[in-house]
């Protein structure tokens, strides 16, 4: 099913108030022990981006994301949509409107009368409600289930109903908490591509939650990955993708994640090389240059599946820095094959290659490592030292 844009009537008005909303030193603390749900948040949403929160489950995603709703209470610190502090305001005095995970519809409603819920309590004339509805009806391709119940929806149509609801309203920012986990793969990634074209055509503020990584790296304008309550790194998909700030967010980004191999580095001649038991790697000049206060010291190399390869130009393209490797067991993905190799390191070593390459089990096969695109870590604290 393909989304229709929504006419220019589904905007912000030109004239309205920047929605840009401001974290300050937000923190949310529970329980006797008063143990952390969220430290020290900060972070500035800027007008009109689409900003995603992600994390594994209680990272304190949602927490913030209900902290912003008004359906928290904040321990500590400020928060602001547009100029206003927001943080004795009712939900309702917000100017927000949110999506839940469970839809959160009113079973005893018509698809209609759900979506024109928020209105009637404004108490908006009944044309004005009839002919606001109708038209998000239309965007989202509901208009023929307007008067059955939820019960007689699909899940993806219960979704449409709950953003039809969110985008009547012309809220200053949508808050959508996991919106999309009750719904299959494929109708799952149907509904953010049409999440998305909405976005785009409305032009309204979105933070939007997930655990689901994938959901985080296709929609977000910038993504904020958290992990115990503390912010890990905020940045585009490409940057916390190419380059993660530190251990956690290169194993919890990517599927399959980072390969996280323990060495040492070691002078190499005016260079330096990575050293474990097994192999030591030349690092190019630049990554030398950036690491020439690290020499024998432990470090961790980080180095993604794509970038470590036994195809005959890859070898060619990368003869300096080859290594060896006994097949455990490989995944065929389709367009690719993941080969998962002991390498006498604590950790098996994922690379990705063309699935022409159907290696037996136990096969020693050699690989070649892009050096270039090589992270490395401190073992200790986790950061990234060649950012």
């Amino acid at each position: 099913m393909r989304a229709v844009l929504p006419s220019p009537d589904f905007r912000r008005e030109e004239d309205a108030a920047l929605a840009r909303i401001l974290f300050n030193h937000v923190t949310k603390r529970y329980g006797k022990y008063k143990e952390y749900a969220v430290k020290d948040f900060n972070l500035q949403v800027e007008d009109q981006e689409f900003l995603v929160f992600v994390g594994p489950s209680g990272c304190g995603k949602s927490t913030t994301l209900r902290m912003l709703a008004g359906l928290e209470d904040i321990t500590e610190g400020e928060i602001y949509i547009g100029d206003t502090l927001v943080n004795d305001l009712p939900p309702k005095e917000r100017d927000i409107s949110m999506v839940f995970q469970n839809y959160a519809l009113y079973p005893n409603l018509t698809v209609y009368e759900n979506i024109a819920f928020g209105l009637r309590l404004r108490k908006l004339p009944k044309h004005e409600i009839d002919l606001a509805v109708r038209r998000v009806a239309r965007v989202l391709e509901i208009e023929n289930f307007l008067d059955r119940k939820p019960f007689e929806l699909s899940g993806g149509q219960k979704q449409r109903v709950a953003l039809g609801r969110a985008i009547v309203r012309k809220p200053q920012a949508f808050l959508m908490d996991e919106p999309l986990s009750n719904l299959d793969a494929r109708l799952r990634v149907q509904m953010r591509a049409e999440i998305i074209k909405l976005h785009r055509a409305i032009g309204v503020t979105t933070i939007y939650v997930t655990h689901d990584q994938i959901e985080a790296m296709t929609m977000g304008d910038r993504v904020v990955v958290m992990n115990r309550g503390v912010v890990q790194q905020v940045d585009t998909p490409e940057e916390v993708y190419l380059r993660p700030a530190n251990l956690f967010v290169a194993n919890f980004i990517g599927s399959p994640p980072m390969n996280l191999i323990q060495g040492r580095l070691k002078a190499n001649g005016d260079g330096a090389a990575f050293h474990t038991q097994r192999f030591a790697l030349p690092l190019p000049d630049r990554q030398a240059s950036k690491l020439r206060g690290r020499i024998d010291r432990a470090v961790t190399m980080g180095i993604r599946p794509e970038h470590v390869s036994f195809e005959p130009a890859y070898m060619d393209a990368h003869a300096e820095a080859v290594i060896k490797g006994t097949l455990q067991f490989d995944e065929f993905v389709g367009s690719d094959r993941y080969y998962h190799l002991d390498i006498g390191t604590d950790r098996l070593l994922i690379a990705r290659s063309h699935p022409q390459y159907p290696y037996a089990d136990g096969s020693v096969v050699r690989l070649a490592v892009d050096m270039d695109k090589a992270l490395f870590f401190d073992p200790d604290d986790g950061q990234l030292l060649n950012r």
